[in-house]
C-alpha cells in the first residue's frame, strides 16, 4: 500500500485537522457573532483550496463537470455550511470537550447512510464501533 495515496493517512490527518479546528473555532468564536466567524473561516477555506489547486495544477473547467456532482456538491455544500453555523454556535455556548465529540456523531450517522443510502454492508466491527461512538456521545452530554 503507497502510504501518499492511503485512505488512512487522510482519514488520520482529517481527524487531527478537526481537532485542530475545534480548538481553534473556540478560541477565535469568543466575544464575535458566531456566524460571522462561520463565514471568515468559509473566505479562508476557499483562498486555501484555491492555492492548492493551483500549485499542483488542478483547475479544470467547472462546465465540464456532470450534472449529477453539481447537484450533490452543491446539497454538500449546504450541508457543510448549516453543520458549521450550528458548529460555531454549539462552540460559543459549550465547553469544546462536549461540543466536538458531540459533533463526532457524525461519524456514527454517516455510518448508518452509509448502510441505508449507499448500500454498504453491515459489519460486526461497524455495529460496534458505531455503537461505541453513540454510548460515548452519550456518556459525554450527559454526564
Amino acid at each position: 500500500m503507497n502510504l501518499r495515496e492511503s485512505w488512512l493517512l487522510f482519514a488520520l490527518g482529517s481527524a487531527f485537522f478537526a481537532a485542530l479546528t475545534a480548538l481553534f473555532g473556540k478560541l477565535g468564536v469568543t466575544g464575535i457573532n458566531s456566524n460571522l466567524a462561520t463565514f471568515i473561516r468559509t473566505i479562508v477555506i476557499l483562498l486555501v483550496t484555491a492555492g492548492i489547486l493551483s500549485l499542483r495544477g488542478e483547475w479544470s473547467r467547472v462546465d465540464s463537470l456532470p450534472v449529477r456532482s453539481w447537484v450533490f456538491l452543491v446539497l454538500s455544500g449546504i450541508a457543510t455550511g448549516l453543520s458549521w453555523l450550528c458548529y460555531y454556535r454549539a462552540l460559543q455556548l459549550g465547553p469544546v470537550s462536549k461540543v466536538a465529540p458531540i459533533d463526532k456523531l457524525s461519524v456514527a450517522i454517516a455510518m448508518l447512510l452509509g448502510v441505508l443510502v449507499l448500500g454498504e454492508q453491515v459489519s460486526w466491527p461497524l455495529a460496534i464501533g458505531g455503537g461505541l461512538i453513540v454510548a460515548g456521545a452519550v456518556v459525554i452530554a450527559v454526564f
